[in-house]
């Protein structure tokens, strides 16, 4: 769909229920349609590197295959793959009649007040809470698919790939940057190049498993028993990844959050639920993953600070990167200092 047809389907389309509220939020890949009690996403027609939604059957696709991953750990919140279709100039939502136009993802509503990065920034989490959650994330772990095959060292290109936002982080925040993101490459390919092995055995002993991929706060609702939601379904690689991998991002959201009390006793806890950092050289592996983890939330921000339209938001992201720039040299510098 276009975004004319999206308006149009909030503003005068047929939904499945009666509903008052519909409320439209953008993403960079999605747009999702707020309604009463239930939400429905809608996968924007693109085709980025790391992901192609650019035809009606991949997106399809995609929408089945964000169902079925998210069931693994939220079978209540994703419901159904819906058809839209255009008749006489009106969309719908389900049915049969009219033109097929594309699909959307039906998903039950949650209150937003109750999202994890909403609790925090009113002091409403607690240790309580994280040690659910991170009992949560250990079960899920323990019981997600092992991964025999993989690039182990695939993520040193991921890292790397800040060195594109050189450039234009320069011209944008001072010369400085860029020999900064060059040291902070050159620390994480010494880093993984004596990390090899240890690597490699993590991978043989089934730590490399089928994870969420995205698990930050923002993707954890806390009502009050953890719920996370929203993993990654465009791209396997970026969900076939080491345990430690996945929660060194929540950990990091965390830190960057200034809750590190709380990331504190979210891996311990974690790693007592499922033991996999077990030795010095697995806790600088830990570190140094909440570094690539800060490292990719830097270029995030970097590419949404080109793109923005808005000056007010360009000052933003750019504030975002100084950021995670800054917790990510915290991090290589502990590596560093051994």
């Amino acid at each position: 769909m276009t975004p004319k047809e999206i308006d149009k389907l909030v503003f005068k389309g047929t939904f499945p229920e009666q509903t008052k509220a519909r409320k439209l939020i953008h993403t960079h890949i999605s747009w999702v349609i707020l309604c009463d009690l239930f939400a429905y996403k809608i996968k924007k027609p693109i085709n980025y590197s790391f992901l192609d939604f650019s035809t009606l059957e991949l997106r399809k696709y995609f929408c089945e295959r964000e169902l079925e991953l998210n069931q693994r750990f939220s079978k209540d919140i994703y419901l159904e793959v819906l058809p839209i279709h255009e008749l006489q100039g009106y969309f719908i939502i389900g049915g049969a009649k009219g033109t097929l136009t594309d699909y959307t993802l039906k998903m039950r509503r949650l209150d937003s007040e109750k999202q994890m990065d909403v609790l925090i920034s009113k002091n409403k989490v607690s240790e309580t809470d994280i040690k659910k959650l991170a009992e949560r994330i250990g079960d899920f772990h323990k019981t997600a698919t092992i991964i025999s095959e993989k690039d182990i060292l695939g993520i040193k290109e991921k890292f790397n790939d800040l060195g594109l936002e050189k450039q234009f982080l320069s011209k944008n925040l001072g010369s400085e940057y860029s020999k900064r993101i060059d040291d902070a490459i050159a620390t994480s390919n010494t880093f993984l190049q004596k990390s090899k092995k240890l690597l490699q055995e993590r991978l043989q002993e089934g730590f490399f498993r089928d994870c969420h991929g995205d698990l930050h706060t923002r993707n954890i609702f806390l009502l009050p028993e953890p719920q996370p939601f929203d993993c990654i379904e465009f791209h396997d690689d970026y969900r076939y990844i080491d345990v430690l991998n996945e929660v060194a991002f929540l950990c990091m959201d965390l830190d960057v959050l200034g809750k590190k009390d709380l990331s504190d006793v979210c891996i311990s806890h974690y790693n007592l639920q499922f033991p996999t950092m077990r030795t010095p050289e697995e806790h600088q592996l830990f570190v140094y993953y909440k570094s690539y983890r800060a490292n990719v939330r830097a270029k995030v921000n970097s590419l949404r600070a080109k793109s923005a339209t808005k000056h007010s938001d360009r000052i933003k992201a750019l504030s975002e990167v100084k950021k995670y720039l800054r917790l990510m040299d915290v991090y290589l510098n502990l590596l560093n200092a051994k």
